[in-house]
């Protein structure tokens, strides 16, 4: 899921492999401060290791970037598995669900926003390999939308799963720009009332 973060972030130097040191210091790092800001050199040292190490395992800040958003679409993906566990053959409810996870991360002022959504706005060149991959995760949850939207169903699936995929989105730089006081807080309520208007 687009707002979700990777987690993995080592609690000692030793705590994780090296590649999985310099991956979750780099998660934080970017999701912290930017990815335009960091270094390398501040990657490896927020990881105990040093470049030579980071360049052993990915060839590329960019690279490490690539790999960064494939790990956040990675977590996605596991709440969705998640929501359809909880809730089988019930994709109003997945959806209900998936509203409520993202209105509680959304609205968290320890959070900066949807971490893939901000890469998006730091990489505009078409052929980054992160950008690639964030357009691919981005057009993929779009269609798990569809999908779900047609299954609870909705009349017009597209427009409603457009109409979920724009709500979010906008909530997410509404959260970032106005705070705990903008219209971002009412996110859950304004997903379910444009569900309800789709169904017959």
């Amino acid at each position: 899921m687009s707002a979700a973060r990777t987690k993995a972030k080592p609690e000692s130097a030793g705590a994780l492999p090296p590649r999985e040191r310099i991956l979750a210091a780099a998660s934080d790092l970017f999701y912290r401060q930017g990815i335009r800001a960091v270094g390398v050199e501040a990657i490896a040292e927020a990881a105990g290791t040093n470049k030579m190490t980071l360049y052993r395992h990915f060839e590329s800040k960019d690279e490490l970037i690539a790999e960064y958003i494939r790990r956040l679409a990675s977590c996605s993906e596991a709440i969705w598995s998640e929501l359809a566990e909880q809730h089988p053959d019930d994709a109003r409810k997945q959806l209900v669900g998936w509203l409520k996870l993202m209105g509680d991360h959304i609205n968290n002022p320890k959070e900066r926003g949807c971490a893939i959504a901000n890469a998006a706005v730091e990489l505009p060149e078409k052929h980054h390999p992160a950008r690639c991959e964030i357009e691919r995760h981005k057009q993929g949850e779009r269609g798990r939308l569809v999908r779900l939207c047609k299954d609870a169903g909705a009349s017009k699936p597209e427009m409603l799963a457009d109409e979920l995929f724009l709500l979010i989105e906008g909530a997410r730089v509404c959260a970032q720009s106005m705070g705990q006081e903008g219209p971002a807080v009412r996110l859950g309520r304004m997903g379910e009332a444009i569900i309800a208007s789709h169904m017959d």
